[in-house]
């Protein structure tokens, strides 16, 4: 199918060029006068790559045009059709320009296959992040190891709101309210977690034994205290060993908040991440959680922030009929306050619709909700201000002297649904320069969620079609078992 086609293509350039329809001629001086007196070349001399016959009369730059609307598959079986050819489908540029097409996002997929391919925090991967190297990737090989990927899915539990999909799609194919307590790993986690994802897999209509998963982990237990590292090894084994039991072929379990740093394509940085109930600030180096420097959790979270918009309303006298209502005002016109005292003195009015329900007002409501984001008192909330949280996490990343690099936390990454507020990345930052010392606070940049409300569930995606998913990032049910009788652990059956 590729020569025929080749053939085809070849005898309409040529008839167009006045040269021999025949690719097949040996005849060099023909070719050779052909190329001196052709004025259409363009590009390096086919010679380059070996003669072509009669066809060195047609540019290079034209030859790999051909390539591109062959398509991958034709591309590559036309390898077999001469030496040139084999080597110009075997151009790193002609594989990364079918990779673009593809439905990642080029950016992402040489992020991916530069940082990630080496599986988690591993050691190549630590040494290109700090030494800022870029490998040669071949990305012909990489299409062909990414066609094969098998598609996985992908769930992201949150602590409000659940997210699921598949890993090749563009988006998550579903969401529904979180039922499970994710935070809560003194509940009977087994059972809860049974539930769940048995509800998932019902959803999608796929049986848990025919793809791998990708598990986007909750922030539980933040500190690194022993008991805390006690209970996020329990809930992990527990997930493990809830996957296992219904047959899942590979499992791949992340960290919310490094999957949300990768989805900015970043293996440093700080992620702030505005969860259902709380927000945590989360310190990472390389890849890595760093539990030794302190996650700092500030006690409100997305609820606060519409519990407290729904009080702003009432006072007004401004009627709805639930809390979804105000949620999604919440989403659709407040926005938080470059400087809050300024703002109050603004015609701030704005109306949205709500189906349903028709047209709803508000004015200062607009940017007083957020406003407890960094003055907390003003809803009541006796917690830390949200700059004052990242401020202090950045103080302690600078203490820390991380191999001698003070810039790595200077990046900041905002995740969650909350954090897609409008004005949040900008007053934050603001904050941070007010707050710190010129020599940490210089090159602060605070980077609102690559993929809003989705940004880990696509950082987990990533994971899923990176080219050596799942040897490198997945456990299967035998790396499991052994593990847990080497370790000694009685995870195995533990909550059945």
């Amino acid at each position: 199918m590729a020569t025929l086609l080749l053939r085809k293509v070849w005898g309409s350039v040529l008839a167009r060029a006045g040269a021999p329809r025949d690719p097949d001629s040996g005849s060099s001086s023909s070719s050779s006068s052909s190329s001196s007196s052709s004025p259409r070349r363009r590009g390096p001399a086919p010679a380059e790559y070996g003669s072509l016959g009669a066809l060195d009369a047609v540019p290079i730059d034209v030859l790999a045009q051909i390539l591109r609307l062959l398509g991958p598959a034709d591309a590559a079986r036309s390898s077999a059709v001469c030496r040139t050819w084999r080597l110009l489908a075997s151009d790193n540029g002609l594989w990364a320009f079918f990779l673009s097409l593809g439905p990642e996002p080029w950016d992402l997929v040489v992020f991916a296959e530069t940082h990630l391919a080496a599986g988690p925090a591993s050691p190549r991967s630590v040494y290109y992040s700090a030494l800022r190297v870029t490998p040669q990737l071949s990305f012909k090989h990489i299409y062909g190891q990414r066609a094969l990927v098998p598609g996985s899915i992908v769930v992201d539990g949150g602590s409000g709101y659940c997210k699921y999909g598949w890993s090749k799609y563009a988006a998550p194919s579903g969401r529904c309210a979180t039922f499970l307590e994710f935070g809560n790993i003194e509940s009977p986690m087994y059972a809860r977690l049974r539930h769940f994802f048995s509800t998932i897999y019902t959803r999608m209509h796929v049986k848990p034994s025919a793809r791998p998963i990708v598990v986007v982990l909750p922030l539980c237990h933040p500190d690194d205290t022993e008991s805390a590292r006690a209970s996020r090894k329990q809930y992990k084994e527990t997930l493990y060993s809830v996957l296992f039991d219904l047959n899942v072929p590979a499992v791949c379990a992340v960290d919310q908040a490094l999957l949300a740093l990768y989805a900015a394509r970043k293996t440093s940085g700080i992620v702030v991440n505005i969860g259902f109930n709380s927000t945590s600030v989360v310190p990472i180096f390389h890849g890595r959680v760093m539990h030794e420097i302190g996650i700092e959790t500030v006690g409100q979270g997305a609820l606060k922030l519409t519990g407290f918009l729904k009080e702003l309303m009432q006072r007004r006298n401004i009627p709805f009929e639930s809390l979804y209502t105000v949620r999604t005002i919440k989403e659709k016109i407040c926005y938080v306050a470059a400087d809050y005292e300024a703002e109050l003195c603004k015609n701030t009015q704005a109306s949205c619709e709500v189906d349903g329900e028709g047209w709803f007002t508000l004015a200062e409501e607009r940017f007083k909700m957020a406003e407890i984001l960094f003055q907390p008192q003003i809803g009541g909330v006796g917690a830390m201000g949200l700059h004052k949280a990242v401020s202090l996490c950045m103080d302690h990343c600078y203490n820390a002297e991380v191999l001698g690099d003070n810039s790595w936390f200077k990046t900041v990454v905002l995740a969650g649904g909350s954090a897609c507020l409008p004005g949040l990345p900008e007053r934050l930052e603001k904050e941070l320069h007010k707050l710190l010392p010129a020599y940490i606070s210089e090159g602060i940049r605070v980077l609102p969620p690559p993929f809003g409300t989705d940004s880990a569930w696509f950082g987990a995606k990533m994971i899923g079609t990176v080219s050596t998913f799942p040897e490198a990032w997945c456990v299967n049910k035998k790396q499991f078992r052994q593990k847990a009788r080497r370790s000694g652990s009685s995870v195995v059956n533990a909550w059945q």
